[in-house]
Order: C-alpha cells, then structure tokens, then sequence
C-alpha cells in the first residue's frame, strides 16, 4: 500500500498590516504624497480667494512636509507603539530635512521658469537689442558672447588647472608643491571683481583704459576658474589607487604613459563633474565681466576685439534700465536671460555626463 504524502502546508503571509501590528508597506511615501496634496488644496483656495491668484508652491511642500512629519509619527503611534514610532518619527525628520534643502532649488526653478517664458520666443533666439527701444529684441549677442567666452576660458583654465593637480598628485614634493597649493587656496577665495579688476589692469597698462574685449572676459573668469579645476581634479585623482599605478609600472611602463593611459581614464568622471562644477561656478559671473568685456547692444563675433555682451551682463543692464512704459519689457527679457542661462548650465552638466560615460573606462568584459 503505497504511502500516501501529504500535500505541503501552505505558508501562511506575513505581510505588513494594521492587524499584524505594522503599517503597509509604502505609507510613509503616501502620506507624504497626501499630506502635499491637503495643504496644496489649502493654498489653492487662498490662491483663489487673492488678487494675484498666485500658487505658493514653496509653502505647499514645506507645510506638507511638517504635516507628513506629525501624521506619520501619529499612525505609527496608534499602530506600531512607541517604540517604532520614535524610529518613524527620526527617519521622516531626515527626509523631511532633505526637501526642506531642496526648497530654495525648486523656489528658484519655480520662479525663473514661471517669469521667463515671458520672453521665451523665436526673436528672443534670433535677434539683438541692436536699435530696439521699448517692447522686442531678443539676446542672441548675448548668448553668443557668453558662448565665446565661456569656450576661450575653458580652452586656458583646463588645461592649466588639470597639469597642475597632476603635478601636486604625481610629482609634486617639497616646498614648491606646498607653496603651489597654498596660491590655489588663497586663489579660491578671490572676489570675482578683484579677478576683473586685475584683468583690467594688466591690458590696460599695455593697450590703455579704454580696451574691453571678450579675450579680458575670457582672462578674468581663468582666474576664478583654474583654483576650482585644480582642487576637484586634485581629490579625484588622488581617489586612484596606487595598486593600479604600481601594477603598471611593474610592467615597466614609464610614469608618464601610467599617467596618461591608467590614471587620467580611471578619474575621467569625477575629473569631468569638476571641471563641469567650475564652468558653471564662473559662467554666471556679472562684476568682472562688467568691467572687461563692458556692454553692446550689437552683435560681436571677435574674441579679440571690441566689446562682448553676456547673459549675466545682459540681466543686469535690463533690469537696471527698466523704466517708464517699457519697463516691463526689460524685465521679461531678463528673467528669459536668467532661464536661458540655466537652460545652457544643465545643457552642459549634461553633454559633461555623457563625455564621461563614453570615455569612461569599462569593466567586466
């Protein structure tokens, strides 16, 4: 008589539940969610009710944040205990330190994208502020300028900065080492007008008061530029593990190919991100430009000769000339500058990401 088997006992689910003594799975994430969307209707209503009918985004994802704070920590009270509740209650003050961090961000995201698609049209793109008084125009002198010399200040500083955090990181010993590091910290805190301020000096002692150039602007922003490249490229390059630099020396590689074919392609990302940090550190720049490169309302494809506008200038003097019936005008032309300026720093932090990914070495094959 064959023995007969019994059939396996179903495992009985020990999934999360209010009857099991734990909250589901995923409740802090919805009652973040919900306690945004109870104080986002609040702020619809006052929105309504006021003249502006202006949206406080800001103050919907802060008071929700405190509401999904003391929500959170009361369901896991009632549910959980004590106990797990202190646990909550600490783990949702971190989260909820993170957003509020991020508020100034997405306030400031908020407010240029909300004012600057005033302006954001085809003549904004495609016309100069040559001959236009009052509504029109657009910035492309501007963002032509700002192009030219953002370019002609990475073709100085990064090759600059790069050789010498390989030389402090490779080479570099002694006094000239410890003295070269000091000048690049002392270098980091400079004002960015004193920068402009020296430019302007060192070509006006040769070729008189009156020059203003994009190869000044271009000058200028080089030394505010080259002590951010040497500083991040210097901590990524000392992040390489000095296993892959003797491994290729014992293959009596000499030191300068090791530098070239193992070190530079195994920090190529983080090298990337910091020269990507340093181009947007300087590309926003207002005072040195000011006084180099000055202010034109025309077009200027010359690096070398006559005056340059850029963006940062460009919002300045567009909100400083803003007056009388065309008052409004110039400030719309300022916050689309404002939004087309961040619009080229994420372009460029995101073709600085993708530089990385290609050339970055790859592993496992």
């Amino acid at each position: 008589m064959a023995a007969s088997v019994a059939a396996p006992a179903r495992v009985a689910s020990h999934a999360p539940s209010l009857t099991a003594g734990r909250l589901p799975r995923g409740t802090a994430w919805m009652v973040l969610v919900g306690s945004w969307i109870v104080v986002g209707a609040i702020f619809g209503l006052v929105a309504v009710a006021s003249s502006d009918h202006a949206f406080n985004l800001v103050g919907t994802l802060f008071f929700g944040t405190v509401l999904f704070v003391a929500l959170l920590w009361l369901l896991s009270r009632i549910v959980e205990g004590a106990r797990r509740a202190k646990d909550r209650l600490v783990t949702s003050l971190v989260i909820s330190a993170f957003i509020i961090a991020l508020l100034p961000l997405v306030s400031l995201v908020w407010t240029v994208v909300g004012n600057g698609l005033a302006r954001f049209d085809v003549p904004f793109f495609s016309e100069s502020m040559r001959n236009v008084v009052g509504a029109g125009g657009g910035a492309l002198h501007a963002i032509v300028g700002t192009l030219i010399i953002t370019l002609g200040t990475c073709l100085i500083s990064i090759p600059v900065g790069l050789l010498t955090a390989i030389y402090l990181v490779e080479y570099g010993h002694g006094r000239l080492a410890r003295g070269i590091t000091f000048f690049v910290d002392v270098m980091t805190g400079i004002p960015s007008i004193v920068a402009g301020l020296f430019t302007f000096a060192l070509f006006a002692l040769v070729f008189g008061p009156a020059i203003r150039t994009g190869l000044m602007g271009s000058i200028a922003l080089s030394v505010l530029m080259i002590p951010v490249v040497v500083r991040s490229c210097e901590e990524i390059l000392k992040l390489v593990p000095n296993d892959l630099r003797e491994a290729s020396y014992a293959l009596g590689v000499p030191k300068w190919r090791t530098i070239l074919r193992i070190v530079l392609p195994t920090s190529l990302a983080g090298i990337v991100t910091g020269i990507m940090l340093a181009i947007s550190r300087v590309i926003g720049e207002t005072a040195p430009l000011l006084i180099v490169t000055g202010f034109t309302f025309s077009m200027n494809y010359n690096w070398t000769e006559d005056r340059m506008m850029t963006l940062p200038v460009f919002i300045y003097t567009q909100y400083m000339q803003a007056a009388g019936t065309a008052a409004q005008a110039s400030v719309d032309r300022a916050w689309t500058a404002a939004f087309t300026l961040m619009l080229i720093v994420m372009a460029l932090n995101f073709i600085g990401r993708m530089i990385a990914r290609w050339f970055a070495p790859k592993y496992g094959r």
